[in-house]
């Protein structure tokens, strides 16, 4: 049985990880680094406290993650003020349809709560979730497994029983050790074979969790969606 979904918030909520990738090279390279596009998806939901671990194995100790990190604020904040905070295809039908079934639903992001307070009050949906867990509410961010945990503990639910919709290599990981059902809704990039291994499913839209919540609470015994 789902008795909950639990979602991340960047790529899978609001359509924010493209300014991410964008900005995180920019403010980079600003400082002298040869950043790719593939470090700044890396990046993705990754937790601060490891991320410069990650980045100075790749760029050296000369790699300062929070000079690099205010920059990339600077360059993408005003870029979100003039586009606004769009929120992802489905979010809408699908909390909707969750709550209609008497799915619980949470939030667990990489964000801390003033950010994500404040976007998720921007586009209207503050109010939708049973919980909302930041990484400034745990010791350990994604990829390891705390925030799933404490979200599934918040719940009250088992981690079986809760599906953790994420977008990110990152989050898949965090979700999978925590022992969430790890769906996928790609954003920027689609599971590789090694992250395959790691999902109960890959959907294309959020629209089509629904139909998994349905498919496993009916007791169907294949998934819809192949991976």
């Amino acid at each position: 049985m789902i008795k909950a979904v639990i979602f991340d918030m960047d790529g899978v909520l609001i359509d924010t990880e493209k300014y991410y990738t964008k900005y995180w090279k920019e403010a980079a390279r600003y400082s002298g680094f040869l950043f790719e596009t593939e470090h700044g998806l890396f990046l993705r939901s990754f937790s601060g406290k490891y991320a410069q671990m990650f980045m100075t194995m790749i760029f050296g100790e000369q790699f300062d993650m929070n000079t690099v990190r205010d920059r990339r604020k600077a360059l993408m904040e005003p870029q979100l003020l003039a586009d606004g905070i769009m929120k992802k295809p489905g979010v809408d039908t699908l909390l909707a349809a969750l709550h209609e079934r008497n799915i619980r639903t949470a939030v667990a992001t990489a964000s801390d709560w003033r950010r994500a307070k404040k976007y998720l009050e921007m586009i209207g949906i503050l109010d939708q979730f049973d919980e909302i867990i930041c990484v400034d509410m745990i010791e350990n961010g994604k990829p390891m497994p705390d925030i799933y945990r404490y979200a599934c503990e918040k719940l009250n639910l088992p981690p079986k029983y809760c599906i953790a919709v994420e977008d990110s290599p990152n989050g898949i990981l965090s979700a999978y050790q925590a022992g969430c059902k790890a769906v996928m809704v790609p954003d920027l990039t689609g599971p590789d074979d090694i992250l395959k291994l790691m999902l109960y499913a890959c959907v294309p839209a959020l629209d089509d969790i629904t139909a998994l919540v349905d498919r496993e609470n009916e007791g169907c015994t294949s998934l819809p969606f192949s991976i």
